[in-house]
């Protein structure tokens, strides 16, 4: 019995990373799973390609591309990870931001001071964290052992 190698086709799909990878091989799973929800409309409570909210769009990107299960709300999901300082970030870090009193939002954090998130005004997208709005809004960022 020999072993199959994968096409080059599988090679392309498959954006799951593995033990030791790189910022850049996890941003690029990151940015595959991007490209199935990006323009998604944002639906508070919702957790499917009809609508997602942060925290649902979080569970499904890193169980998909990171092979990490998270809690379902922004409240349970800051509990994860070690703090990482703004000025540390890597691609792969959840980033924190309180929107309105009671209300957290969350991202993930791809490189160059850019996030992906569930936008109430723009669906899944990516945004800059040197935007004013996030700049002032900003909260903590948690760095996660993408493989336990």
């Amino acid at each position: 019995m020999g072993t199959r190698s994968l096409s080059h086709a599988e090679l392309l799909h498959d954006k799951s990373i593995h033990k030791g990878a790189s910022s850049a091989e996890i941003k690029s799973a990151l940015l595959s799973q991007y490209s199935q929800w990006k323009g998604t409309r944002y639906h508070w409570g919702g957790s499917s390609h009809k609508g997602v909210d942060c925290s649902a769009l979080m569970q499904h990107i890193f169980s998909a591309s990171l092979h990490k299960n998270l809690p379902r709300t922004t409240f349970e999901q800051i509990k994860n990870g070690m703090h990482v300082g703004k000025g540390e970030l890597k691609a792969g870090d959840l980033v924190f931001f309180h929107t309105k009193p009671g209300v957290r939002h969350v991202g993930v954090y791809l490189g160059n001071s850019e996030f992906m998130h569930a936008s109430g005004s723009k669906g899944v997208t990516i945004s800059s964290l040197s935007n004013r709005f996030w700049e002032s809004h900003y909260e903590t960022a948690r760095r996660l052992d993408l493989l336990s």
